[in-house]
C-alpha cells in the first residue's frame, strides 16, 4: 500500500464525514474515467461521442472531468453509443 493510500485510510477510519465524501467524489471520478475509456477504446473523439448524443463537446469534457449530476439516462444513453449497459447497486 502505498503512503497516500494508508494516509487515506487512516483518515477514514477516524473521520467519518471525510470517508463519506471521499466515497462519493471516487464514484464520480470513476463515472467519468469510465466513459472516457470506453470513449478511448472506440478512438472516438469527444466531439464525435458528443455527436452520437445530440449535445456538444463541453458537456462531454465536463462529464469526463468533472462527473458531477450526470442523470442516469444520460449515463444510459452513452452506455448504448457503446453497446455496454448501465449496471447500479446500493450497498
Amino acid at each position: 500500500m502505498s503512503e497516500l493510500e494508508e494516509y487515506i485510510a487512516a483518515r477514514k477510519k477516524r473521520d467519518i464525514e471525510f470517508a463519506e465524501d471521499f466515497e462519493i467524489g471516487y464514484e464520480r471520478f470513476k463515472i467519468g474515467a469510465l466513459i472516457k475509456e470506453m470513449r478511448l477504446e472506440q478512438g472516438m473523439t469527444q466531439e464525435q461521442l458528443a455527436e452520437k448524443l445530440s449535445t456538444k463537446k463541453s458537456v462531454i469534457s465536463r462529464m469526463e472531468n468533472h462527473s458531477e449530476d450526470v442523470r442516469l439516462s444520460t449515463l444510459e444513453k452513452i452506455a448504448n453509443v457503446f453497446g455496454r449497459q448501465v449496471k447500479i447497486s446500493i450497498l
